[in-house]
């Protein structure tokens, strides 16, 4: 059988936690306040209400109020220093490449960012293809058009293929189309969604025999 590994990017293949979405989260509610029209405190609570509902703050901005998506990213993924803020371990690369198939990248993140963070650590030539939130027309995860969009796009059978995530939502998601998922996470919470659930991507290649 062949497999294909789909793979989340912020807080799976490097941490996003303790620079980067804190940046990221100021933008967006400084982007709210800005084109929204409100104060500092409702601004997050509809970047938090979006995030919750949506799955993504953007698709909640662009469904309630018309926005750019291309301008929001834009300018919500803006970063003064990036590679410094990248917080990664070089031997995930190492055990990527030990893992049998091809690997994608799906992320909620835009184009331009998850560029540069492939670019900054190095985990580029790891991967087949790479799919931007841009790429799935703005139907981020857990959105099943999302996924489905990628799987016709490279001509998936979702039961060939596996999903490592941090997120249990968009694991949800992909079980629901019949793919193998692996959660990446250092809580004690389980989940029927879940097939494999590991604390850092460094272990996947001890575990490719149960998926």
């Amino acid at each position: 059988m062949n497999r294909t590994w789909l793979f989340d990017l912020d807080n799976t293949l490097h941490q996003a936690t303790p620079h980067i979405f804190p940046h990221i989260n100021r933008a967006m509610t400084e982007y709210i306040v800005r084109h929204l029209g409100v104060d500092h405190d409702q601004a997050t609570v509809i970047r938090q209400d979006y995030w919750i509902r949506y799955g993504a703050t953007l698709l909640g901005l662009i469904r309630h109020h018309g926005t750019d998506p291309d301008h929001f990213l834009r300018t919500t993924h803006e970063f003064p220093d990036l590679k410094r803020m990248v917080v990664f371990e070089r031997p995930v690369i190492r055990a990527l490449r030990r893992l049998p198939g091809r690997k994608i990248i799906f992320s909620n993140a835009p184009r331009h960012y998850t560029e540069a963070i492939l670019g900054i650590t190095a985990l580029g030539p790891c991967f087949d293809a790479v799919y931007s939130v841009e790429s799935v027309r703005y139907q981020p995860k857990p959105m099943l058009s999302g996924f489905r969009a990628l799987l016709r796009a490279e001509r998936l059978d979702p039961r060939h293929c596996i999903m490592v995530e941090d997120s249990l939502a968009n694991l949800v998601a992909a079980k629901k189309l019949g793919m193998k998922t692996v959660w990446v996470s250092a809580g004690s919470r389980r989940s029927p969604s879940v097939d494999a659930k590991i604390t850092s991507v460094l272990e996947l290649p001890g575990r490719c025999g149960r998926l």
